[in-house]
C-alpha cells in the first residue's frame, strides 16, 4: 500500500477507535441517571460519579502523548484500548457507589486516547493538512453522541447493567480492527535520546499555559455538558430519558462531527481568528442559557401582573446546538495552534493541553452538582462556563488581539503611579 494509501486508512481506523473510546468515556452520562436514583445520590455525589473516568483519562494523556512519541501510536493506542475492556466488563456488577467510582477510574483510561491518537495521525500527513487531519480524527468526539443513541435503548429495553457488557464487546472488537488496518513508521518516533524531562520543559512556555485554558473551556466545557445534559433535561424540563439524550445529542453530534470543519477552517484562516469568534460566540450562548426560568410581578395601575422569563426547551435546545458548533470549531483550532508552534513535538504539547482539557471535564460536572445543591438553580452550571468564557476572551484580547506580552522579561511593568 502506497503511504498516501496507509494515511488514509490511519486516519479512518483511528478516528473510529476514538469515537468508541469516548462513547465508553462518556458512559455514566446516561447509565449514571438510574445509578443516582438507585443509591440516592445528591448533585454534587451524582457529578463526582460521571466526572471520576475524566479525571484518569485526563491524567494519563502527557505520558500517553510522550509515549506515543517514543513508540509509535499504533501500539500505544492498541495496549490502551485492551486495557480498559475487563473495567468495562465489570461496571455491570458494581453495587456501590465506591465500586462505581473505583471501576470508573479504570475505565476513564479511554480518555485518554485523544493525546495518542493526535500525533499518530497527524504525522502521516504534510502540515498544510494537519489541521484537517487532526480534525477528522478529533471527530471522534460524537462518540458523546453516539453513546446517547445507544445506552438509552439498551437501558430501556435489558437495564443498565447491559450497557457496559455491550460496550465492553464493541471496544474489544475495535481493538483487533484497529491492530490490522493501521501502520507504524519509524521515521515519526522521537529520538529515544530526549528525556522525559525536557520534554516538559514545554509547561514554562506562557503559550502553553493559554492554550491550556482555551482547551479546558471547548473540550473540558463539552465533556462536562455532555454529560451533565441528558439529566439537566430530565430535571429542568420534565422529560423521559430517552428523548432528553436525543435532545442533548443535539449538542454532542455537532461537537463532535464539525470539529473537521473547524480544523479545515483554522487551515485556511488560521488558528488566531477561528479560536477568537469561537469564544465569542460561546460567551452570548452561555450568557442567554444562564438565565433561570424566572415569575416577577409589577404593580400597575390595574393591579398585580405576574411575568414569566425563561427558555423553553426549543430555544434552549437550539443555544445547545450552535454551542456544539463552536465548541468543535474551537476544539480544532486550539489544537492547529499546537501543530503550527510544535511541530516536532506534538505529541508531549497535545498531551499536556489535553489534560488541561480533560482536568476540566473532571471539575466542572462536581462544580455544577455543587453549585445546584448550593443555589437550587439548574442554569447556575451555565453561569459558571460563561465565567470562564469571559476569563479567556480578556486573556485572548491584551496577549493575541492587543499582541502585548503580559508576562516575562519583555512585559511592561505595572505602575500605581499616574
Amino acid at each position: 500500500m502506497t503511504k498516501k494509501g496507509q494515511a488514509l486508512s490511519v486516519l479512518i481506523v483511528s478516528t473510529l477507535a476514538f469515537t468508541v473510546c469516548f462513547m465508553v468515556w462518556m458512559m455514566f452520562g446516561v447509565i449514571g441517571i438510574p445509578i443516582k436514583k438507585a443509591l440516592d445520590l445528591n448533585a454534587t455525589q451524582f457529578g463526582l460519579l460521571m466526572a471520576t473516568p475524566v479525571l484518569t483519562g485526563s491524567l494519563i494523556r502527557v505520558p500517553l502523548g510522550i509515549w506515543t512519541d517514543r513508540y509509535g501510536g499504533r501500539i500505544v493506542m492498541t495496549i490502551l484500548m485492551a486495557l480498559t475492556v475487563p473495567a468495562i466488563w465489570m461496571m455491570s456488577y458494581a453495587t456501590a457507589y465506591w465500586h462505581f467510582l473505583v471501576i470508573g477510574l479504570f475505565v476513564g483510561l479511554a480518555g485518554g486516547s485523544f493525546s495518542v491518537g493526535t500525533p499518530y495521525v497527524a504525522r502521516w500527513f504534510p502540515r498544510n493538512q494537519q489541521g484537517f487531519a487532526m480534525g477528522v480524527y478529533g471527530a471522534g468526539n460524537s462518540g458523546a453522541a453516539v453513546n446517547k443513541f445507544i445506552a438509552p435503548a439498551l437501558v430501556v429495553a435489558f437495564g443498565w447493567t447491559m450497557v457496559p457488557q455491550v460496550y465492553a464487546f464493541i471496544m474489544l472488537g475495535t481493538v483487533v480492527l484497529f491492530w490490522f488496518l493501521s501502520y507504524s513508521d519509524p521515521k515519526h518516533l522521537v529520538s529515544s535520546e530526549v528525556k522525559f524531562r525536557d520534554q516538559l520543559k514545554s509547561l514554562k512556555d506562557p503559550k502553553v499555559l493559554k492554550y491550556c485554558q482555551y482547551y479546558s473551556i471547548v473540550f473540558g466545557g463539552y465533556v462536562a455538558l455532555s454529560l451533565w445534559m441528558v439529566q439537566y433535561y430530565v430535571g429542568e424540563f420534565g422529560l423521559d430519558i430517552r428523548t432528553a439524550a436525543l435532545l442533548a445529542a443535539c449538542f454532542s453530534l455537532p461537537g463532535g462531527v464539525l470539529r473537521a470543519v473547524g480544523g479545515w477552517m483554522s487551515d485556511k484562516w488560521g488558528a488566531h481568528s477561528v479560536t477568537w469568534w469561537v469564544l465569542w460566540v460561546s460567551w452570548i450562548c452561555l450568557f442567554l442559557l444562564s438565565y433561570p426560568q424566572t415569575d416577577f410581578t409589577i404593580a400597575t395601575t390595574s393591579g398585580p401582573k405576574t411575568f414569566h422569563i425563561g427558555l423553553n426547551v426549543y430555544v434552549f435546545t437550539g443555544l445547545m446546538f450552535i454551542l456544539g458548533i463552536a465548541f468543535a470549531f474551537g476544539k480544532a483550532s486550539v489544537f492547529k495552534y499546537i501543530s503550527d508552534d510544535y511541530p516536532t513535538n506534538i505529541g508531549t504539547i497535545s498531551g499536556i493541553v489535553g489534560l488541561a482539557g480533560g482536568l476540566g471535564g473532571f471539575v466542572l460536572p462536581i462544580m455544577f452538582g455543587a453549585l445546584m445543591d448550593l443555589t437550587g438553580i439548574r442554569t447556575s452550571a451555565f453561569m459558571l462556563m460563561y465565567g470562564v468564557v469571559w476569563v479567556s476572551l480578556i486573556w485572548m484580547y491584551w496577549t493575541e488581539v492587543r499582541r502585548s506580552e503580559l508576562m516575562g522579561k519583555n512585559a511592561t511593568p505595572f505602575s500605581l503611579q499616574n
